[in-house]
């Protein structure tokens, strides 16, 4: 379980492929502390076991359909990532509650900035749509975001300085594939009232 609130801003520094999974070894100063073999961590919102610790950082192995449904399989040594350690018991939930289950990935349309007003603008998989509202929550290769409108298409967020200087998501242009998560409140909603439905 994660919060969404990116706590450090990592390099890939390998990207090796055998046998179809993708061994990725990531620099990490401040997340590298809080893991430990065998845990979780959060790379650009994708939650990952961590299968190896160095001084420098830690590494992961992304599996074929992790593959498939993020863009992990498509990072390259020298490439930023947003990182975030599990929750712990006692910690504050400063975002909502994301899981690290990437639930599509979207593709960056437009990134218009005016007079201080930072918008973004997301197309998300067709069947994701119907999870978005405005004033929602959405995690966006990890980040916890309110959205800030949402159409058939997919959703808008307006991103603060902070965002765009401790995260990744500062450097988007058009055409930039991100990881998805949708609120999993918005999931279980709707699975309750699909259940309710029924005789």
């Amino acid at each position: 379980m994660f919060t969404g609130i990116v706590e450090e801003v990592g390099r890939v520094r390998g990207a090796v492929l055998h046998d179809g999974v993708v061994r990725l070894t990531v620099d990490s100063e401040r997340v590298r502390p809080r893991l430990a073999r065998g845990g979780s961590v959060a790379v650009d919102g994708c939650c990952q076991t961590v299968t190896g610790l160095d001084e420098r950082g830690f590494t992961v192995e992304v599996m074929p359909v992790t593959k498939e449904r993020t863009t992990l399989g498509t990072l390259a040594p020298g490439t930023a990532v947003n990182l975030e350690a599990p929750l712990v018991a006692g910690d504050a939930l400063g975002g909502h509650f994301v899981l690290g289950h990437v639930d599509g990935v979207g593709e960056v349309l437009t990134v218009r900035s005016e007079h201080g007003d930072h918008r973004v603008r997301v197309r998300v998989p067709r069947d994701l749509v119907r999870y978005l509202a405005a004033r929602g929550s959405v995690a966006v290769d990890g980040v916890s975001l309110t959205v800030a409108d949402a159409d058939e298409e997919g959703f808008t967020v307006a991103l603060i300085p902070t965002t765009l200087q401790e995260t990744v998501l500062g450097s988007y242009e058009p055409g930039r594939l991100v990881n998805v998560e949708v609120d999993v409140v918005a999931r279980y909603l709707e699975r309750l009232t699909k259940v309710g439905r029924n005789p």
